[in-house]
């Protein structure tokens, strides 16, 4: 593989699963750690991507700009959002995870809709606090540095006093087998215990994550009441989905 191709599929990497690890990137490329981590060091001197230790994460990721021009797929995502405001129900009790696509429904909720939001993302409660009806409840803990999210024992803990009607999340990778699935532990739990503050859980997923996976398991697909894509729910790509028990958007 050329080097162009090379730094051109770990951008594309980077960019589907908004965080990747260095590591994860040289047994997919067949290459040296060393190899990517001088490709990665180029491109984001090249502000391609941003260089973080161990991996790398997107532009779109990490740097939350008011355009979004950097967000890899948005108007996937646009249409992701769109579909999941249909769930919603005036003076309803949500929780908007955080990545890209649940960043992309906080700025679009409509000013007018009288919602209660917690949210562990600070990119997604600083966009809250511009919608005059949504009272917007920040979870606290430790924050990532790469993606502005509590986690942590505190957030954990403070997920465990509350039961909201929808929770809204995004996912690294998702298959139909290995269900939803992350590369980093601390993010699992974390996004475990959001689920379990859930009355109902939706999934907001583009759909090249599907028939992804990685290390360690957030939960089986039937645990996920509602998975929006920006796909017609009749697309062919989720026919493996719907013999599941999920609702799917």
């Amino acid at each position: 593989m050329l080097k162009e191709e090379r730094q051109h599929a770990i951008v594309n990497e980077v960019e589907l699963h908004n965080r990747v690890l260095l590591t994860d990137l040289a047994e997919k490329l067949d290459v040296s750690i060393d190899t990517v981590r001088r490709d990665v060091k180029e491109l984001d001197a090249e502000n391609l991507l941003v260089k973080v230790h161990g991996g790398a994460v997107s532009l779109g990721f990490a740097n939350h700009s008011p355009q979004r021009s950097n967000v890899y797929a948005q108007d996937k995502k646009m249409v992701i959002a769109k579909k999941a405001m249909t769930l919603l129900k005036m003076n309803s009790v949500i929780l908007i995870d955080g990545g890209t696509t649940c960043l992309e429904l906080a700025r679009l909720l409509p000013q007018n809709i009288k919602l209660t939001c917690f949210t562990l993302s600070l990119p997604v409660a600083m966009e809250l606090l511009g919608k005059p009806n949504i009272e917007t409840i920040f979870i606290g803990g430790t924050l990532s540095r790469d993606s502005q999210i509590s986690m942590g024992s505190s957030a954990i803990h403070a997920l465990s006093q509350i039961k909201v009607d929808y929770s809204f999340i995004g996912t690294g990778y998702v298959d139909v087998e290995f269900g939803l699935t992350e590369f980093d532990w601390d993010i699992v739990q974390t996004k475990k215990a959001v689920i379990n503050a859930s009355k109902k859980t939706v999934l907001l997923s583009i759909s090249e994550k599907l028939g992804s996976q990685h290390r360690f398991k957030t939960c089986d697909l039937n645990v996920i009441n509602t998975m929006v894509t920006e796909l017609e729910p009749w697309d062919e790509k989720l026919d493996a989905f719907k013999k599941l028990n999920i609702h799917i958007l």
